[in-house]
């Protein structure tokens, strides 16, 4: 099967949201050529295919610490509707109530893609492990080697930007929240 879309481009919409990997409405619809409107009205209409651990929908938190976060998705800023996070299993769900011919080519890759992120972290946890189980063989003078590595297999930590509004003031400015 030739591929409609690179699999790197759907694991940069696979998100981190209470814990979950999840894919927002918003990307499912457009992997799925459908519009995000028609995507809803198949999981309202077949809902108890949908439990929770399939979807859920995001808090206004949520929804905008996702729209600072992500480039791609400042178009749901103004939306009043809070979008749907799908798992893994209510991307492949969503194939079946929407039953296209690209539905179904598309969930191949957005399970494809679930799969390389999960072997990815289960590769990352491995190799932990067994930097572990060296450092214990080895004495002391290898631990600042040891800890290079682990601060090397550390993701990067996302800086977060103020929220709020600069006022000026009388003696200078601050920031306002």
């Amino acid at each position: 099967m030739k591929e409609l879309i690179p699999i790197d481009m759907i694991e940069r919409k696979i998100l981190l949201i209470r814990g979950e990997k999840v894919m927002l409405d918003a990307d499912l619809a457009a992997l799925y050529g459908v519009t995000t409107k028609r995507l809803n009205e198949q999981v309202k209409r077949n809902r108890e295919r949908f439990p929770n651990d399939f979807m859920f929908q995001l808090t206004e938190e949520e929804k905008a610490e996702v729209v600072a976060n992500c480039d791609h998705l400042k178009r749901l800023k103004f939306s009043p509707t809070l979008p749907y996070a799908f798992t893994e299993h209510g991307a492949i769900m969503l194939a079946s109530v929407l039953n296209s011919p690209i539905a179904v080519q598309t969930s191949v890759l957005v399970v494809r893609a679930f799969v390389k992120l999960r072997e990815m972290l289960a590769t990352h946890k491995d190799l932990a492990k067994k930097l572990e189980e060296i450092e214990k063989k080895y004495d002391a003078q290898f631990k600042v080697v040891f800890d290079a590595i682990r601060e090397l297999m550390r993701p990067p930590e996302t800086k977060r930007r103020k929220i709020g509004f600069r006022r000026e003031r009388e003696k200078g400015r601050q920031w306002a929240t």
